[in-house]
């Protein structure tokens, strides 16, 4: 079992929370619980995944978590572009969103890798 504040990825899926949070703040009231909240779920997941995944007893659990979190940073993804085409998003907060989220699956894909290749 490891500790999760080791990952990388979890540091940078942590950051990219907080960025999610400052971008939807300016979002319209009638979407706190559509695709503003969509957002915001997503991107906890990602990192909770990722925690999760490094509580469980061997590589095998650890390993789908990780692809659990690579399914919520993809469905982040998904919603970042949405919310750009109804420009919710300002154009800065778009590109920095999609370039986090681009670095997460990057670093999700290379853990996964070496996870299944240490069991």
């Amino acid at each position: 079992m490891k500790d999760f504040r080791d990952l990388k990825v979890w540091h940078k899926a942590r950051d990219l929370i907080l960025e999610v949070y400052g971008a939807t703040r300016q979002f319209p009231k009638e979407e706190m619980f559509g695709l503003q909240s969509q957002l915001r779920r997503a991107s906890v997941s990602v990192a909770a995944n990722s925690a999760e995944g490094c509580g469980r007893s061997g590589g095998g659990d650890f390993a789908r978590f990780l692809y659990i979190a690579m399914g919520s940073a993809s469905e982040l993804e998904s919603h970042v572009e949405i919310a750009k085409d109804l420009q919710f998003l300002d154009p800065a907060d778009y590109k920095k969103l999609n370039s986090g989220v681009t670095e997460v699956k990057r670093m999700l894909a290379a853990l996964i890798v070496r996870v299944n290749s240490e069991r």
